[in-house]
């Protein structure tokens, strides 16, 4: 790899794909793009490529999936219209996070991401809650060690299997329930029994992990659905939208170093 302050990080999720540009290490901004359009991916970060100074270096590309099969057909078009290697994070560079699992554990590499982001901006004990497709709790100690957490559906996976699995529930989009108290609609019911359960359930986790860790971590959420979720939460501290970029991005970078320093050691 060529070192390059200029980044640009693709993360493939389960139902859309997130692409962050990076200049040093500060993320620049954030696109997210259906599936279903994997020509405007590659139009974006070829936009994104085009545009640095003339005498800057190509951006690296670096890529993290949860869909591989999604992500081969990215890095398929992105290699070709732009004649530059897409880096797999996660294989072939791997995430610098320690884990201390159950052998033959595999993890979500997002999860992974979102762990190593996290303790390296803020360097102590966190519980990091990704809200998208599904809700991940998960647990990372005062060393940046990975303990993993919980899984659970997310909001919009849930209210679906309300409506496919009954007769007589709608189909209804994803949004913050209005007011409080009672859900005076079935539409509002649904939206509330949702919003409420989500928060519930990271509350009753975080304690939980604070009580098995002996201290109280800082929480920080992520993913598609978390300000909604958690944006008035006084439970958590932080809520960052690009923090699985941010840890494809620290994973190269990482890299990087390890590379340069390799070289040096060789010359």
């Amino acid at each position: 790899m060529t070192n390059s302050r200029h980044l640009i990080a693709i993360s493939v999720g389960n139902t859309r794909t997130q692409i962050g540009r990076f200049i040093d290490e500060h993320l620049e901004e954030v696109e997210s793009c259906d599936h279903a359009a994997p020509d405007a991916i590659v139009e974006k970060i070829a936009g994104w490529s085009a545009a640095r100074a003339t005498d800057d270096p190509a951006p690296l590309l670096a890529l993290a999936s949860v869909n591989d099969e999604v992500a081969d057909g990215i890095i398929a078009r992105v290699e070709a219209k732009l004649g530059d290697t897409v880096h797999r994070v996660g294989d072939g560079v791997p995430i610098p996070v320690p884990q201390q699992l159950e052998p033959e554990t595999i993890t979500g590499t997002d999860r992974l991401l979102n762990a190593a982001a996290a303790f390296r901006h803020v360097r102590q004990a966190c519980i990091i809650v990704d809200a998208g497709t599904a809700v991940t709790v998960d647990f990372v100690d005062g060393e940046g060690t990975f303990h993993g957490g919980a899984i659970a559906p997310g909001a919009r996976m849930q209210l679906d299997a309300l409506h496919r699995g009954t007769s007589a529930l709608p189909d209804v989009a994803f949004r913050r329930p209005e007011g409080t108290g009672f859900g005076r609609s079935t539409a509002e019911a649904m939206l509330r029994g949702v919003f409420v359960g989500i928060r519930g359930m990271v509350w009753k986790l975080v304690e939980e992990y604070a009580e098995t860790y002996g201290a109280y971590p800082m929480v920080i959420a992520t993913g598609g659905d978390a300000e909604i979720l958690f944006g008035d939460d006084e439970l958590v501290d932080r809520v960052v939208p690009g923090l699985t970029l941010m840890g494809i991005a620290g994973s190269v970078r990482a890299a990087l170093t390890v590379d340069d320093a390799d070289a040096d050691v060789r010359n």
